[in-house]
């Protein structure tokens, strides 16, 4: 199989994978309004589905680092994505649903580290390219799952919506059955304690410490705006299901297509300046939108906002693994975690700013974005590198 062919199904793969994920995005608005949720319970779901993802990072990043046959590991995501949420459909309660779907993002939440692993162990010196080839996938899955969803919700309940998002990950899970044979095998080792101490040792000061806050303030900033909007859509504008599924997909689409160009330029220009560039263009649209612009203006205005942030997540990735350059797994696990496990909080944070107002939310979340962009300013970024030796020198001068 060829890499291009290799990197597309690894896209479509993300693609199916996140597609229910993408969905809950009017899903749990739609189930809160059904079961008359108050703005803060809606961010609270958000948070808890994410926490349970978290949870499942590090572990698939440990295994996907450990395990020879990872193509197998990627094959069982699929399945206990599609179970997963077929069941979460059948909740008739806030902490029912809220636990059965951080149970079910588990199953995605294994994808990730394991996908991500894989293709930036054969791609060091276009890191964020290989990632963001991959990350099309996850984006053109919050295109297009809520632009179905937006139509889904005039004629079924969330529930049978919640039901058919399941479908492209069953068909694509299928298909990968025969594509994670070409999944390259790799030698069975273990990770020793003394290796797991140094490579969180690596995160734990210096420029390690400030990647890690700008990968949570990041994440908290772009949780915060996608968890609100569609609330905000159909609480302040009265917007129906359908014209919030068109204008959502709309706001998400060019950040979707922006990764992969996005990434290639900080692969050869370097991570500082898309990131400050990235984060500081986000902090400066959801500035505007406490201004309460026109209709039409603070819609464009979001589409800059989500889409600086969107486009750059493959560029914060690779400036992760580029850190440590070893255990791409296990770094990215722990990236991942930083991003929906801490990150989450900006639901519940913005949340509860919603309640005092919605200009309030806004500035939470241009005030995260601002912090994002502060941190990688006066972080000192490490160089690629082909050498696939260079992780233990990498993580030995991390501090300085």
């Amino acid at each position: 199989m060829s890499n291009r062919t290799f990197l597309t199904w690894f896209a479509v793969g993300h693609l199916a994978n996140d597609w229910p994920i993408a969905a809950l995005w009017l899903i749990v608005p739609a189930a809160g309004l059904a079961m008359e949720l108050s703005p803060a319970e809606v961010g609270l779901l958000f948070t808890i589905f994410s926490i349970g993802g978290a949870l499942a990072y590090l572990p698939a990043g440990i295994l996907s680092d450990h395990v020879s046959n990872r193509g197998r590991l990627l094959v069982a995501t699929f399945w206990w994505v599609g179970i997963g949420y077929a069941l979460a459909a059948m909740a008739q309660g806030f902490w029912s649903l809220a636990l059965l779907l951080a149970v079910a993002g588990m199953g995605n939440a294994a994808w990730h580290p394991i996908a991500t692993g894989v293709l930036t162990r054969d791609s060091r010196d276009r890191r964020a390219h290989a990632l963001g080839i991959h990350a099309i996938g996850g984006s053109l899955a919050e295109v297009l799952a809520p632009l179905s969803v937006g139509f889904l919700l005039a004629y079924v309940d969330w529930r049978g919506v919640l039901v058919i998002s399941v479908g492209p990950t069953v068909a694509v899970g299928i298909c990968f059955i025969w594509i994670a044979r070409a999944v390259p095998l790799v030698e069975r080792t273990t990770m020793s304690r003394q290796a797991m101490l140094d490579l969180l040792h690596s995160w734990r000061q210096g420029s390690g410490l400030r990647i890690v806050a700008m990968i949570c303030f990041y994440n908290m900033a772009l949780i915060a705006l996608l968890s609100m909007i569609p609330l905000y859509l159909a609480s302040a504008h009265e917007l129906s299901a359908s014209t919030i599924g068109i204008i959502f997909s709309a706001l998400l689409v060019i950040g979707a297509l922006a990764q992969p160009w996005v990434g290639r330029i900080s692969d050869i220009a370097g991570r500082q300046p898309v990131l400050v560039i990235g984060n500081l263009t986000a902090a400066l649209a959801s500035a505007v939108l406490v201004l309460e612009p026109s209709f039409w203006g603070m819609i464009a205005t979001m589409a800059v906002a989500v889409a600086s942030m969107d486009a750059i997540r493959a560029a914060m990735l690779a400036a992760a693994v580029d850190h440590t350059d070893s255990y791409e797994g296990t770094t990215l696990g722990l990236a991942f975690v930083l991003m929906d496990g801490i990150g989450a909080i900006g639901a519940v944070l913005a949340g509860l700013a919603a309640g005092l107002s919605w200009q309030h939310m806004f500035g939470l979340a241009a005030s995260f974005s601002l912090v994002a962009a502060a941190l990688a300013l006066l972080t000192t970024f490490r160089a690629t590198t082909n050498d696939s030796t260079a992780g233990a020198a990498t993580m030995q001068d991390g501090d300085r």
